[in-house]
């Protein structure tokens, strides 16, 4: 059995507030351009990607027979029927109006049989896993990886819009976080920001504490009026293309490296088909990424936003009408300047090519997806893409 990878918090000062830090020293790489931008949404709960990417022409006939209740009509069998992508493969229509316009004008890639190769199915240790970044044999703990990329990139601005740094940005380097749910009630107040600065007077990490409460202070002052009638809880997918807007401004203007995780996505029991609870958060999603890139402006030519969760679904639908923890999902690519479409390894569905019979297989390693990514949206050298996601091969599949 896989290790589970433990939260390493050294290094780490945690405040259960909108300002919390993650204090260090950045390795000083070379710089990359200003311009970038990249921005990671993680769906905590491990989304059913048959319910967004479907398959028409590849195994069109084995996915209908092995979701008699929940699969999406193929393309033309009806108003509520998947909108054709290619040959193999639809999309769900509740993206019709969100995310297709900018698939078919290019900005969209879709990666199926993707993922980590991470077995357990378990959502905490595959979330850790997945954020750590590291291969599965390695010691448990240690920074995230968008942390070392951020160490990579020292002169790109990360921020989580969490309401804490979550493992994937823990580490060396500093990172802030803001809560855009609420704003007003942050567990650190002015003068408690000011105590805590004079504590770390004459101490090498001063200048990096200081910096972490003016950027809260920024930002917490551009946006607090938008956030009178904000959700108070954690981030969902209904609220999520209000908030995206607000991550859309704030990436457009300061932040160069940003994540954000959106819950709901353990859909066991009556998930629905074209409609039903899970259309309705595909929607929202869809929504708010539409949102992101309206916000981003101009910025978004620049931009990058990759949607990756733990896992997978089952292929086949359960006995209560949803379904089950799974291994390979499907990523999402977008941006202004993508080359999109539907990326990366395939395999012919069937039930001999599912892993263990039961749900995709990965034949996409996340480490090696992202890491050729960085490469071409960053520049980055060998060396720099190793200290990001040791032992991976980077591969590019074309998206930039």
């Amino acid at each position: 059995m896989t290790p589970k990878p433990l939260l390493n918090r050294r290094g780490f000062l945690q405040s259960a507030s909108a300002a919390s830090l993650v204090l260090g020293t950045p390795r000083l790489w070379a710089a990359a351009g200003e311009s970038s931008r990249m921005l990671i949404v993680f769906l905590r709960g491990g989304y059913d990607a048959m319910s967004v990417l479907v398959p028409h022409g590849n195994g069109g006939a084995f996915y209908a027979e092995s979701r008699p209740h929940i699969a999406i009509a193929r393309p033309g069998d009806g108003n509520d029927s998947a909108v054709e992508l290619n040959a193999d493969w639809a999309l769900a229509p509740a993206l019709a109006t969100s995310v297709l316009p900018r698939f078919q004008a290019g900005e969209v890639a879709f990666v199926p049989f993707a993922g980590t190769p991470n077995l357990s199915r378990s959502h905490f240790e595959t979330q850790d896993s997945v954020e750590l970044g590291q291969p599965l044999d390695r010691s448990r703990g240690g920074d995230g990886f968008m942390n070392r990329l951020a160490q990579v990139l020292p002169a790109m601005k990360p921020m989580s819009f969490t309401d804490r740094v979550p493992l994937i940005f823990r580490g060396e380097r500093m990172v802030s976080n803001i809560t855009l749910a609420n704003l007003r009630e942050s567990a650190i107040d002015e003068r408690q920001a000011r105590l805590i600065e004079r504590m770390y007077q004459g101490d090498p990490m001063a200048d990096r504490v200081k910096e972490g409460f003016a950027m809260r202070t920024q930002v917490s002052r551009e946006l607090m009026d938008e956030m009178e009638n904000a959700s108070r809880g954690a981030i969902s997918a209904k609220g999520f293309e209000t908030q995206a807007r607000r991550i859309g401004k704030l990436m457009r203007e300061d932040v160069r490296l940003g994540f954000v995780d959106v819950g709901g996505w353990d859909s066991h029991v009556g998930q629905g088909a074209a409609v039903g609870q899970l259309a309705n958060r595909v929607q929202d999603l869809g929504a708010g990424l539409a949102g992101f890139a309206e916000a981003a402006g101009p910025a978004w030519k620049d931009t990058v936003v990759v949607v990756i969760s733990e896992f997978g679904r089952t292929f086949r639908e359960n006995g209560n009408r949803g379904t089950d923890h799974g291994h390979g999902t499907v990523y999402w690519v977008m941006g202004g300047k993508l080359r999109g479409g539907i990326k990366g390894e395939q395999v012919a569905l069937s039930a001999r090519s599912l892993n263990e019979n039961r749900d995709y297989p990965v034949l996409n390693d996340y480490r090696n997806l992202l890491g050729g990514l960085f490469q071409r949206v960053y520049g980055l050298d060998a060396k720099q893409v190793q200290a990001v996601f040791p032992q991976s091969k980077p591969k590019d599949l074309g998206l930039v």
